[in-house]
Order: structure tokens, then sequence, then C-alpha cells
């Protein structure tokens, strides 16, 4: 049956239990919809450790929804995230690359299965607490105006299918506007922390989560020159440009200048470090991209734009081009620890065009 003209809109929106959600929230009410919300949990906690914190995340996000009257359901994705998620991330691990789980996290459950489960419960809409703007354009994401919280870099896989069925209500706010809105509302969640990293890793050393389930795999640390100066557990537990954790410290015959991953010798099981954080083996111009996505209309190629290769980094013009097996990026400038298995994303002024992930350097 079709619905009127004056039917309200069902959204629902992914409540984390953080201040971001709950103020989504909050404004969907304000503007007139019809919202409900939906608790997502992604790692079961009987993991033999305390450092998953969704049922304190729970409770903050049922008392929002009690206070604005709103239902609030729970669904459990532990079983997706594993099969989808975090398999990939072990295998990506293992093989001396270092992926980014939120990512395909938010093409694969955040944006998918919990769209999904939306439908099914009767939503026209879903909603979360992410600082992106959506638009109708050809090249539908765009930055939002807080561009200190930008989240598009974690988007760029996302299908311009699935954000047509989002809501980003914060994409004009900023993030001390959204937490004075929590205080004025007495949201009891208002000063709570952002979250940092993902779920299953927490607060505890990344390395002591790795080795809970990829074996380690002793080997050399040396240097750019074939001088061995020390001895790895594993290449999956260093990443590039890594400096601490390295257990090198001062080295007869060398400088007192610090040490950093340059390279990754996954048939040889050699770790690479050179000294200096400016020194050259840093740096890299040309790389290779897959698993490439455009959000909305795909770009004519040749392509003069900017990227950035990490979520922390700044913007970076480059020339992409088409190539047999992907992508070729290159940059004005050398950028320092590209690293394999990370996304590269592409924009254009506002725009998010996309993304990939950067699969070979080639200088």
């Amino acid at each position: 049956m079709k619905k009127s003209s004056l039917s309200v809109t069902n959204v629902i929106v992914g409540m984390s239990g953080g201040v971001d959600s709950s103020v989504a929230s909050y404004l969907l009410l304000k503007k007139g919809y019809s919202v409900s919300g939906l608790f997502m949990k992604n790692w079961d906690e009987d993991d033999g450790t305390n450092y998953c914190t969704a049922k304190e995340d729970y409770w903050d996000a049922k008392q929002v929804a009690s206070k604005l009257n709103i239902k609030l359901h729970q669904v459990n994705f532990a079983s997706e995230y594993w099969d989808r998620v975090f398999t990939n991330f072990i295998s990506e691990m293992e093989a001396g690359r270092t992926p980014n789980p939120d990512i395909l996290c938010n093409k694969e459950i955040k944006f998918r299965a919990f769209l999904d489960y939306a439908f099914l419960l009767g939503a026209d809409k879903i909603a979360t607490g992410h600082y992106a703007k959506l638009t109708c354009d050809k090249n539908p994401l765009r930055r939002p105006t807080d561009l200190r919280k930008d989240q598009t870099y974690f988007l760029w896989a996302l299908s311009h299918d699935q954000l047509k069925n989002c809501l980003f209500p914060l994409c004009n706010m900023t993030k001390q506007e959204v937490r004075n809105v929590a205080r004025e509302q007495r949201f009891l969640n208002a000063e709570k922390k952002d979250s940092t990293g993902i779920c299953f890793i927490g607060e505890r050393r990344f390395d002591e989560f790795l080795k809970r389930y990829i074996k380690p795999n002793p080997g050399v640390i040396e240097t750019d020159e074939g001088v061995e100066i020390a001895k790895h557990n594993g290449l999956a537990f260093h990443t590039i440009g890594q400096r601490q954790g390295l257990g090198i410290g001062g080295y007869s015959g060398f400088s007192q200048k610090p040490w950093y991953v340059a390279r990754k010798d996954l048939t040889r099981n050699v770790l690479t470090v050179v000294q200096g954080n400016d020194n050259p083996l840093l740096f890299s111009s040309k790389l290779i991209a897959r698993q490439i996505n455009w959000i909305g209309e795909k770009p004519k190629l040749p392509l003069r734009t900017s990227a950035k290769i990490r979520y922390q980094s700044s913007d970076s013009l480059c020339h992409i081009d088409k190539i047999e097996s992907g992508l070729l990026i290159e940059f004005d400038h050398p950028q320092r620890a590209v690293t394999l298995g990370q996304s590269i994303v592409f924009y254009q002024n506002e725009s998010c065009l996309g993304g990939g992930v950067i699969e070979e350097l080639l200088d």
C-alpha cells in the first residue's frame, strides 16, 4: 500500500551509547521524524577479557532512549562481524598488511546488516552519529562542517544505494555544539569520551590482542644496509612508520636518532628499520590501489585531485590514472609511511569521491 505524502518518516538510529548518536536521535525527533534506536553488539564479551564496554554502552543508550521516550531495539551482529570483518582483519595482518577494520565494519555491518535489519523493523531510513554530509548531487558524500571530526574517510567503501537510505543529523554541527545540546538535554553521557579504536581491541595493547589470534613468527630486524641489529616477534605485530616497541634503543656504531619501521620482507621474514623521522626510505610518491569504489558518478580518468592515505593525514594533491590491475596514484610530494592494506581516499573540494586499498608501492 502506497504511503500518504503526509505520512511520517520512520527512522531508526544506530545508538552506540555515545553522545553523537544520542544527539542525532534528539535532533531527528525535534524535526518531526518518528524515531527509534538500535543498539548493535558486534563483539562477544566471553573472550576472557574485560575490555569490551558493550554492557556499559547499552546502559547509556538505554538511558538516553528512555529520556527521549523512544523505543530501543537491541541486536547481536557478532557472528556477522566475525565472518565479514574480523576474519579479513586477521588474514590481512598475517599477510603483513595493516587493514582498517572500521571501514569494513561500516560497509558490512553499520550500513548493511543494520540497514537490512532496520528495514525489517519497518524503517524508511537509518541514521547515525557520523560527521559527514549527504547531498543529491552526482557525488553525494561531503565533508561535514566540523572538519576536525570529518569521518568521510571511513565511509569511502559505501555504495550510493546504501547512502541514499541514510541520514547524518550532525552534518552541520561541531563537536562542541553536540556536547552543548547533550548538556542542555541532561543526557548522562554528555561528557562521555569519544571511543578510541575498535571494540575487540579496546584499551589493551595492540600486540597483546593480536597474540590471541596470530602465532608469533620470530625473525630478524635489520638496517637498510643489511646489518642485523635485533629480533622481531612477527611482522604482523609491526606497521610502517612505527617507532615505539621495536626493542632496539641505542645500538653501537649508529647515531642516537630513533629507529622507524620502513619495510616488511615477507619472503625473508625481515623487518627493515631506518634512523630519523625524515629518512627517505619512509617516503613514497607512487602507489597502486585496488578494490576501488566510486560512491557516486565514476570520474573520467586520468584525474587530478587530492587524497588521504590515512585518517589523520592531510589532503595531498595527486594524479590518478587507470591501469589494468587498479589505479596508479602519483603524489605531487612524497608521502610518509604509506602502508599496504590501508585505505587511500579521494577528494574533490568538499566531495568524497571514493577510495581503494593500497596494494603496492612503486618507489
